[in-house]
């Protein structure tokens, strides 16, 4: 089995920043993809930001200049540094999994979100 786990998140006011972190643990062989995602009450939810093993980064043009995804492969972790909040990144956040567990199986993980909140 995989485990997702999110961290991070909380209150903040408008111009904050918060950083959320993402591990996930069990029977990983490797990682190819982590990314993070948000869902606002009656919204999809929306990619926010991705980045592969070898480092290669994806944003949502709406937090471009203002998130930072990073990722600590030995620990299998992923952060979201936020800066500059607005109050429509208020979401839960969800970190997201891709890879490759024991005995071959791929893996497509959720964890289960936390919530970022930004008044104004």
């Amino acid at each position: 089995q995989v485990q997702v786990v999110e961290s991070g998140g909380g209150l903040v006011q408008a111009g904050g920043s918060l950083r959320l972190s993402c591990a996930a643990s069990g029977s990983i062989v490797s990682i190819n993809a982590m990314g993070w995602y948000r869902q606002a009450p009656g919204k999809q939810r929306d990619l926010v930001a991705t980045i592969t093993s070898g480092g290669n980064t994806n944003y949502a043009d709406s937090v471009k200049g203002r998130f930072t995804i990073s990722r600590d492969n030995a620990k299998n972790t992923v952060y979201l540094q936020m800066n500059s909040l607005k109050p429509e990144d208020t979401a839960v956040y969800y970190c997201n999994a891709i890879g490759r567990r024991i005995y071959g199986y791929e893996f497509n993980k959720w964890g289960q979100g936390t919530q970022v909140t930004v008044s104004s």
